[in-house]
């Protein structure tokens, strides 16, 4: 029986490939706007047009990114190791580089849902004001805006809940939830891939509930991807 890997992953995966995190303006893709108000539910209600827009923005870039090394390395593990792969990223590229259980806790960038029910639609096109869905109702991107609950949760903490390996990977763990989720895991390798790795957090947390430490790979993805990649094949 193969051993189950649990890959939690964040935006500096996805960075790697060019792809904004939601916190860096640095690229005018929010327009100096505050994170908070551009893509939060409140926001939302206050301005659909604006929300839209920046969703079919962000849509656009990420349709000229491909996977990177990270995300390959990630897909390759699944020929040694049951893995399923927890992410905070809206973008397709997990799947893209062959990765088959991919549980997205924010949403998915190429889809959109009904604002009647969460009816979901694939969608590859802009999204603006007046668009609806099949019963009439106003269309939204199918992503967990600020002040909205994230999903998958359940099928998350089963997961972490049989894991024999955990990969902590590309995420500051500052939202709120994460952290208390990742302590669900049982893994008995934990394994935390970024440059500044969050440590005080994650460490108490696991601590508390009897778990065992992070090994810490202090670099960007793909880096610590490839290092680790050859450790687990060393390892068996």
């Amino acid at each position: 029986m193969k051993k189950k890997i649990v890959v939690f992953s964040g935006a500096g995966v996805s960075q790697e490939s060019n792809i904004p995190t939601f916190r860096d303006t640095n690229d005018g893709l929010y327009l100096d706007q505050k994170i908070e108000d551009a893509f939060s539910i409140e926001g939302w209600r206050k301005d659909k047009a604006f929300v839209l827009d920046l969703h079919n923005q962000l849509r656009q870039k990420v349709m000229l990114c491909e996977p990177n090394e990270a995300h390959k390395i990630i897909a390759q593990l699944e020929q040694f190791f049951d893995v399923t792969v927890i992410t905070q990223n809206i973008d397709p590229l997990h799947e893209q580089a062959g990765s088959t259980k991919v549980l997205h806790l924010h949403g998915e960038i190429f889809k959109s849902r009904s604002t009647l029910n969460h009816e979901i639609f694939e969608c590859v096109t802009d999204i603006n004001v007046g668009d609806k869905c099949p019963k009439g109702s106003q269309l939204r991107p199918h992503t967990v805006l600020f002040g909205e609950m994230p999903y998958n949760v359940q099928e998350a903490y089963d997961a972490l809940s049989e894991a024999d390996i955990l990969i902590i990977i590309g995420t500051s763990l500052s939202i709120s939830y994460t952290i208390p989720l990742l302590g669900a895991t049982s893994a008995y390798e934990i394994y935390y891939i970024d440059p500044n790795p969050s440590k005080d957090g994650i460490e108490w947390q696991l601590e508390k509930f009897g778990k065992i430490i992070p090994k810490y790979i202090k670099s960007k993805a793909s880096v610590g991807m490839t290092k680790l990649y050859k450790k687990l094949m060393k390892n068996g």
